[in-house]
């Protein structure tokens, strides 16, 4: 507020970042935890100069988690002068989106993990974690060996970001000569699950995959616990969220994930300081979402000032083969490298829900 009277001058001294993102409807417990991490790394950035000497801004464009809302809001974050935008989460969206930040060489880091996200060929999209096609498949190893599954079930929500971790899972199961013997589809905000946990109680498989979102991923939890479900929950990504744990309570207990990242992976001095710093301000335990939106943010200055201007194009050229060293970069906390479309590969964990938290039990070496 304090600089909109300032004149031309001043505008000239500051950078806007397009928080793009679902800030309400279905998708607002991860888009509000990725512009609150994201706000985050700009009160550090600023307190340490800006980017290329400038003060950063973040205007928020809400998009209801609207696929088309988001495209019109990207435009409109564009129109308003900004560099880069940062998101948004939801894949169904991002689809839509993307193009219109194509068409204008704008950088763009999302949080969303469909496969084809980096199927397209847009240079200037860039993923905060990797995609499903890289998550899922580090999961085999858990489902063969660890759980000695003969047997699995798969209960998936049915919109972008669930159909492709469910197609990649079953290929996996497959080849691992692992028989899916019950596939439970579930739409979007569902609220009821009694007929989808008793579907899998029913077939009794050795492991239930579960790839939903964060409220119907809780709602499901719940339902599995009120049913007795007795075999293994295990997800990728949502299932042991902070947000889910929050919202599923006791029936999270159990739950095992495999995850890009995760607040409580304290033995990575990068990650436990920004939890304490999460934390402090925002009086509440960060979610996957929130570093996400942190490292996208720090990205974008890491790059641009390796650039040293702001444009699109070189911005572009830059990220694609990049890899950066947390020694060297340390708020991308983890080594992470993006390849030619956009894809990035870093270390992962396994997780489970002990306590009313996800606790690490293992990790995963970058692929």
């Amino acid at each position: 507020m304090g600089l909109a009277g300032t004149g031309a001058a001043s505008a000239a001294d500051t950078l806007k970042l397009g928080m793009v993102a679902e800030l309400s409807g279905a998708g607002a417990p991860a888009g509000t935890n990725w512009r609150d991490g994201a706000k985050l790394a700009v009160a550090e950035i600023n307190a340490a100069g800006g980017i290329l000497g400038k003060k950063v801004e973040l205007p928020e464009y809400d998009t209801q988690t609207d696929p088309q809302v988001s495209r019109a809001l990207v435009q409109k974050a564009i129109d308003d002068g900004a560099m880069a935008i940062i998101g948004t989460i939801y894949s169904g969206s991002t689809l839509v989106n993307m193009l219109v930040a194509k068409q204008n060489s704008m950088p763009q880091f999302v949080g969303s993990e469909a496969p084809s996200i980096v199927e397209k060929g847009n240079p200037f999209v860039y993923r905060t974690s990797s995609g499903s096609q890289k998550g899922v498949p580090a999961l085999t190893p858990y489902f063969k060996d660890t759980l000695k599954a003969k047997k699995v079930g798969v209960a998936w929500v049915n919109n972008e970001f669930g159909k492709g971790g469910r197609t990649i899972f079953v290929a996996e199961m497959k080849k691992a000569g692992i028989d899916v013997v019950i596939d439970v589809a579930s739409e979007q905000a569902q609220t009821d699950y009694a007929a989808d946990v008793a579907k899998l109680k029913s077939a009794n498989p050795d492991a239930v995959f579960v790839y939903m979102n964060q409220e119907e991923s809780a709602r499901f939890l719940v339902e599995a616990k009120k049913q007795a479900l007795p075999m293994p929950l295990v997800g990728e990504v949502t299932l042991t969220e902070a947000k889910v744990i929050e919202l599923a309570g006791e029936a999270a207990e159990g739950a095992i994930a495999h995850v890009g990242l995760t607040a409580t992976a304290t033995q990575i001095p990068g990650i436990a300081a920004f939890a304490k710093a999460f934390e402090e301000t925002y009086k509440r335990r960060p979610t996957h979402d929130a570093i996400k939106g942190y490292i996208g943010v720090w990205t974008t200055k890491y790059v641009s000032e390796m650039v040293g201007k702001v444009d699109g194009e070189a911005f572009a050229a830059k990220m694609h083969g990049l890899c950066l060293k947390a020694a060297e970069y340390p708020k991308v906390l983890l080594d992470t490298c993006w390849d030619d479309r956009g894809e990035m590969s870093r270390p992962s964990f396994m997780v489970q829900v002990k306590g009313g938290s996800p606790v690490v039990i293992g990790t995963v070496p970058a692929n």
